[in-house]
């Protein structure tokens, strides 16, 4: 089942309008989480909202929002006064402009929503607006309100759809002379750059997501497999790494590396295989994790009932 959208409302370019829905390109439930215990009782941890000063418990139906003006002074600020405040464009991406994709610099890119005509109706007005953008070779500028907050969107076609890419405003993006001032001036030899450029030859590929593994993801998958099966867990010894002072040598021991990996490709494709397997076993495992009541159903009756009451503490 597809998840439910985050907006609907309209899009717009100049009078051609259709209902639109917004869905979020990209998830993270898949990891996975963990919950905070009590280590004597391994019961779960409660979080209560609580008085600052009087320690007594606050009912969401009295909690309003503040905005401190100095230590301790605040401004309230009720509901009801910034739905007054709220933006016409709560309901309507309208679009404004028209760019280059390279014009946005990618410090200002947060996240992509895959947008979608809404309804049956208003396919052909997104169509005309979708087929357009991907005939100028732009990318669409506009506004969409969400979670009562306006954000610049980036619009850009993708198959049948379209994606929208939510823009930071330039408030929110720090200065990089901050940071790189104090970086000293150094002048790299041809030589040094001949080096680099043939371990980059050596490295240069197309980028493929499915190729890389999640090792960190991985590894917690190990690690729960093996203490639900009451392993002990003993530390690892960590790989030292190397001290190479002489810039020139490191740039020819990694030339020597790449071509080694070249000459051995049997080898490479060897370890690859581990992660994936692990990954394979993931869906099972994580789904009671998780709390999918189904595949918690299904892994019960797989397992024993003490193992079944670790995983519930």
């Amino acid at each position: 089942m597809a998840p439910r959208a985050n907006w609907k409302g309209f899009l717009r370019l100049s009078l051609v309008t259709c209902p639109v829905a917004l869905y979020p390109a990209t998830s993270e439930s898949e990891k996975i989480s963990f919950n905070q215990l009590n280590r004597q009782t391994g019961h779960r941890i409660k979080y209560v909202k609580v008085d600052a000063e009087t320690g007594d418990e606050v009912t969401n139906e009295d909690i309003v929002k503040g905005y401190e003006l100095e230590k301790g002074q605040y401004i309230e600020v009720s509901k009801e006064e910034l739905e007054e405040i709220a933006l016409e464009s709560t309901r309507t991406i309208e679009i404004d402009e028209f760019v280059d994709r390279s014009d946005i610099d990618p410090r200002y890119l947060i996240r992509p929503y895959y947008i979608r005509p809404d309804g049956k109706v208003g396919h052909d007005a997104f169509a005309v607006i979708r087929e357009t953008i991907r005939e100028m070779n732009k990318v669409a500028i506009g506004r969409v309100v969400l979670t009562n907050r306006e954000h610049i969107v980036a619009l850009e076609p993708m198959d049948k759809g379209l994606v929208g890419t939510l823009l930071r405003y330039p408030y929110e993006v720090r200065s990089e002379a901050e940071y790189f001032d104090d970086i000293q001036d150094v002048k790299v030899t041809k030589d040094m750059l001949d080096l680099a450029r043939h371990i980059v030859n050596q490295k240069a590929g197309r980028f493929a997501p499915e190729k890389f593994e999640d090792h960190y993801e991985t590894a917690l998958i190990d690690l729960i497999n093996e203490k639900r099966a009451g392993k002990v867990i003993r530390p690892k010894e960590r790989p030292k790494g190397e001290n190479v002072v002489d810039l020139m040598e490191a740039l020819r021991r990694s030339v020597g590396k790449e071509v080694g990996k070249q000459a051995a490709p049997a080898k490479a494709d060897k370890p690859a295989k581990k992660p994936r397997k692990a990954a394979a076993g993931q869906k099972e495992m994580l789904m009671p994790i998780a709390g999918k009541k189904a595949a918690a159903r299904e892994t019960s009756a797989k397992k024993p009932a003490a193992g079944a009451r670790r995983k519930s503490a």
